[in-house]
């Protein structure tokens, strides 16, 4: 590549992307990589502030733009996900499933910490739609040394830096809620259509419902019997708070389930348990929701529902790092999960 008076290129070769901004009409090139300049184009070049024009030159140690954000589309690229054409040294990578986003960080914030190469992303674990923009990446300069790259692929390592997890299909869930007020039938059961709502957007419903009183061996068995129906999902609702005679906690472990945190840095949230049950080859979650998720709009059951959807097993610290992010600002207009919490 090299430098030159605009006047005096007619007949070179432009090795990057020509860009003109107007105002509310336009963002867009005027001119693209590999285009030869004629007498009619200068005016033109001119017009958008191009006084000199960087123009094509053999150079083996070097790579243009578009040649080096294709190196880094496939350091991100994984399945599920579609690739943006190069343009003007940026490619953007778009989700084909519905699923939940996720970054291997350590080695991300390693490629982003080298000069001259920069990698956007959605947040963390966030859930996304088929359609939507998961990456955008490119590279500063027009031109890049080839050497460099090297470095960057070494850096990044062998496996994709993203990935979607998609959400499993034909999900079967079931509910065990608990509380002898709403087994007696002296109030009614009001949280189990909240979790109906929540289930909905995601295609799915609830397949098995008990209720049981408060004792616990009941509220035991009633998760057995969900078990061995064939359950992908229990979610039991009612005693989850440290009172007496709230029992919900010891029934879900008492079922056989290994529970990896009965609490949660979250709020609203923070009486959340998350345990796994292992039944003849399948690995069964269970969820212990708090009574806030019947009332609230945003919870930690909203952070971790779309992740247990794609049969990801989270672990204790997982669920702990929650924290940062994990106070709800209970806005006035919900847009989770575009927004702070859990990010």
């Amino acid at each position: 590549m090299k430098e030159m008076k605009t006047v005096d290129a007619v007949g070179q070769i432009l090795c990057h992307d020509i860009t003109q901004i107007i105002k509310g009409v336009t963002k867009d090139a005027v001119f693209r990589k590999g285009h030869v300049i004629t007498e009619e184009d200068i005016p033109v070049l001119l017009s958008v502030g191009k006084d000199h024009i960087y123009v094509w030159e053999n150079d083996d140690t070097v790579l243009h733009e578009n040649d080096a954000a294709e190196i880094l589309r496939q350091l991100c690229q994984n399945e599920y996900m579609t690739a943006s054409e190069p343009k003007e040294g940026k490619i953007e990578l778009t989700a084909t499933v519905d699923g939940v986003f996720q970054v291997d960080e350590s080695r991300f914030d390693d490629v982003n910490e080298l000069d001259d190469v920069t990698i956007a992303t959605l947040p963390q674990n966030m859930p996304v739609k088929a359609g939507q923009k998961l990456a955008g990446m490119r590279v500063i300069p027009l031109v890049i040394k080839k050497d460099k790259m090297e470095q960057v692929k070494k850096v990044a390592g062998d496996k994709p830096l993203l990935r979607l997890r998609p959400y499993q299909k034909d999900i079967k869930v079931g509910v065990v809620t608990t509380g002898t007020e709403v087994f007696l039938g002296r109030i009614e059961d009001t949280f189990t259509p909240v979790i109906a709502g929540k289930l909905k957007p995601f295609g799915l419903k609830i397949d098995e419902h008990r209720i049981t009183d408060d004792v616990t061996e009941h509220t035991r068995d009633a998760i057995r019997e969900l078990v061995d129906l064939g359950m992908d999902m229990i979610i039991c609702t009612g005693g989850m708070s440290v009172d007496p005679d709230d029992r919900t906690p010891a029934a879900i472990r008492d079922a056989g389930a290994d529970i990896i945190t009965y609490g949660a840095p979250v709020l609203p949230g923070a009486m959340f348990l998350l345990g796994y049950l292992t039944h003849e080859g399948r690995t069964i979650p269970v969820m212990g929701l708090p009574g806030c998720v019947m009332y609230a709009a945003r919870t930690v059951f909203d952070l971790v529902l779309p992740r247990v959807m794609t049969g990801e097993r989270l672990t204790r610290r997982e669920i702990r790092h929650f924290g940062i992010g994990g106070l709800c600002m209970n806005c006035k207009t919900c847009h989770f999960p575009v927004c702070g919490f859990q990010h």
